[in-house]
Formats: structure tokens, sequence, C-alpha cells
């Protein structure tokens, strides 16, 4: 890990939550975690019992886009991250419930993981649902579509690989826009924004933005072959 590594490190892209646990998320940690969940030491094939495309769900929330996705697209491997202890729980909920063999968890930073243990090319998309958009500019830095961290991912992506990015925060999409049209080794697939694609199923989260008048904007790049 060089210097700039270490200090990039330093700033987290997220303010961990405990949240309330409820009973059943409290079982779901202590009985699925062992199942479903990961550590630095992940091996996709290992963790998958196969060899598949890898899906990186950065932020995954309460799992239910997550678990919807997976369900419906069998023959791709999910990797989500999260912080937030319920939803970790009700993601591992949802994956026993759904008997979803495609779904891995890991409780800890992306970057860190893509850092660590993601070999580079390893990843079939990258999916930035929704981030912190840290809106004060004093906290600009923390923003995790930041060119420094879209390189670190964008290279674990192989070549054709998705990086689908979606926020309701006006200001950082038109950031999201710069930095990824900036990145040398990523092409937009459309002209600017993009249509909300099909297998990005519409969340909680989400429909609370449009009801409180907020865009939805999706972006897809991919990296070049």
């Amino acid at each position: 890990m060089t210097a700039d590594d270490i200090r990039l490190a330093r700033v987290r892209t997220f303010q961990p939550r405990r949240g309330r646990v409820s009973d059943r998320h409290e079982d779901a940690l202590a009985r699925l975690l062992p199942v479903y969940g990961v550590d630095e030491t992940f091996e996709p094939e290992a963790a998958f019992g196969r060899s598949a495309p890898l899906v990186l769900e950065i932020g995954s929330g309460m799992g239910t886009a997550t678990a919807e996705m997976a369900a419906a697209d069998p023959d791709r491997d999910y990797l989500a991250v999260e912080v937030h202890p319920p939803g970790i729980a009700n993601l591992l909920w949802l994956v026993a419930e759904g008997g979803l063999r495609n779904v891995r968890v890991f409780d800890g930073d992306a970057l860190d993981l893509a850092r660590t243990t993601l070999a580079p090319s390893s990843l079939s998309a990258v999916h930035v649902y929704f981030p912190d958009p840290w809106p004060k500019p004093r906290h600009h830095k923390r923003r995790i579509i930041a060119p420094e961290h879209v390189a670190l991912l964008r290279s674990r992506l192989a070549p054709g690989g998705a990086f689908h990015c979606a926020t309701d925060w006006a200001e950082y999409a038109a950031r999201m826009l710069t930095v990824l049209s900036a990145d040398p080794e990523l092409v937009n697939t459309s002209e600017g924004f993009t249509p909300r694609p099909a297998h990005r199923p519409v969340t909680k989260f989400e429909r609370r933005g449009v009801a409180a008048g907020r865009e939805i904007f999706d972006l897809v790049f991919r990296r070049v072959e």
C-alpha cells in the first residue's frame, strides 16, 4: 500500500450508524452472518462454490434491491458491502428466506476491500446506488465517486464491465458525470444520464426521494475493452 493509499484510506466515504436492531435482525446476524458473510480473505470461487461473473454492490442498504437483482440474475454472483447492522441483517434474512445462493455479504469498507482483496479485472459490474451525497462542501472529500476511488474500482472491473451509479442529489449527479467521464478507461453508454435500467429495482429510498420532488439520475459506464 502506497502513502497515497494510506492517506485515502483514512478518509471514510460513509458514516457508521448503529441504529436499532430488532430481535429478528439480531437472530439473522448471529445465525446467518457465519453462513453468508465474508471477510478480507474473500475468494469468489471458494465463497460461492463456483466460477461466475461477480457484481460488487456498494452500500446495499436494507438489501431489498440486492436480493431482487440477485434472484433475477442467478448466473452472476453478488458481493454486497454494507456497514449498517440492520441493513446487513435484513439482507441476510432476505437471502435465507429467498434461498439465494448467489449473494455474500461483507461488513466493512468497500474501498478497503478493493485495495486489499479484490483482484484486478475480477468484477463484471460495480453498483453504487444512492451513496451518501455528503452535501456540505467541506465533506465532499468523503464522496465515493471521486477520481481516485473511481480509478481503483474501475481497475477491478473486467474489460466491458459496467460501472453503474444512481443518485437523487442533482449536484452530486453532475459531479458523478464529470468524474466518470474523465476516467480514461471508462466510456458512457448514453449521452449524459441514462433512463433507469430495468435490472435496477425502484427502492423504498428512491420512492421517498421522488415523493419529495427529487429527480433520479442513473449513469452507466463501461470499462473499455
